[in-house]
């Protein structure tokens, strides 16, 4: 008896821990907004324009538009080589910022949808959580 009502509170803790309460776009984008303030700005701007020659432009991004796991793996890995950005080649090293999987959709989101992008696309914890370094090559 003792080990059935173990395994059931094993589950039900198990059970706790994986629901999530999906935020919306909305909320999520506003806690974008934050979290680049805090990790993003100082490499790509306020305005997403990037530095030119150095680091690549996140406003009106066709890599960013294009390649969104990509991306993702960016700002979750860290990235390194060459990308090619609206016809531009950029060849310098974003450094891994130790963000979570929540935090990353909320950037990505924000990202997505600032600056004139505008994604249908609404990124989640879940497809973070599935983004695996080796997309980076």
């Amino acid at each position: 008896m003792k080990s059935v009502l173990l395994m059931y509170i094993s589950f039900c803790l198990i059970a706790f821990l994986n629901l999530r309460v999906q935020k919306s776009k909305s909320e999520s984008i506003k806690n974008g907004a934050e979290l680049y303030k805090d990790f993003c700005y100082r490499c790509h701007g306020f305005n997403g324009e990037g530095q030119t020659d150095l680091i690549p432009p996140l406003k009106s991004s066709d890599y960013l538009l294009n390649n969104i796991d990509l991306s993702i793996a960016g700002l979750k890995y860290g990235l390194k080589g060459e990308i090619v950005v609206n016809g531009k080649s950029y060849n310098s090293y974003m450094a891994y910022q130790g963000l979570d999987n929540d935090e990353i959709a909320d950037i990505m989101n924000y990202i997505l949808n600032e600056w004139g992008n505008n994604s249908e696309e609404f990124v989640t914890f879940e497809r973070v959580d599935k983004i695996k370094k080796s997309i980076l090559k």
